[in-house]
């Protein structure tokens, strides 16, 4: 007897067991989405981190520059300050010698005067003890002496006259080296003075 064909009914599937693997698949897909945007976040972050970084080192290169240079500023507004000092303390003494040369000045002028007044009176005996001795010529010999001598007095008044004068002249020629040194200490003073502090 022949076998009969055995037929197999499948069981329907449900509904419900196909809603579950569409689910998980969605979920993996949102986990794979989200991964990657996270991946990519994080990377911009570490990115931006780094770019920060890098910007922090050069600022701090510039501000280490910047203390230097600062150091050396300071430095050189102190040798700057130390010259204009040495300046003003040359300026105090070349003016200190200057009132003394000045004051040696008059003393020489006062001196020099007398001894014009002195010559001029000098001269006016030996003018007279000329006069005298025409008038009296008895006394010709005695008069011609005193004349010599008054002339010798007068020549030697002269000379002291010259003298002085010469220590006039060289007194005048050093007060004016030192106002002239003056002058220069206060100009140098002014041209440090204007010189801009380097920040």
């Amino acid at each position: 007897m022949a076998n009969a064909p055995v037929t197999v009914a499948l069981a329907p599937v449900p509904a419900r067991s196909l809603v579950v693997p569409i689910i998980l698949g969605s979920l993996v897909a949102v986990l794979l989405i989200t991964a990657v945007l996270l991946w990519s976040v994080i990377g911009d972050r570490n990115k931006t981190v780094l770019e920060g970084q890098n910007r922090l080192e050069q600022t701090q290169a510039s501000v280490l520059v910047l203390q230097t240079q600062l150091e050396v500023d300071k430095a050189a507004i102190v040798r700057v300050q130390k010259r204009m000092d040495e300046v003003r303390a040359a300026s105090v003494l070349v003016q200190a010698n200057l009132d003394k040369i000045k004051e040696g000045d008059v003393i020489l002028q006062s001196d020099l005067d007398k001894t014009r007044v002195i010559a001029a009176d000098f001269q006016t005996q030996m003018e007279d003890a000329k006069v005298a001795s025409i008038k009296h010529q008895g006394e010709v010999e005695v008069a011609h002496a005193e004349a010599e001598v008054m002339r010798t007095q007068l020549n030697d008044l002269k000379a002291s006259a010259a003298q002085v004068q010469a220590q006039l002249d060289s007194s005048k020629a050093t007060t004016s080296d030192l106002q002239d040194k003056l002058q220069a200490a206060e100009k140098l003073i002014g041209q440090l003075q204007k010189t801009p502090a380097k920040s």
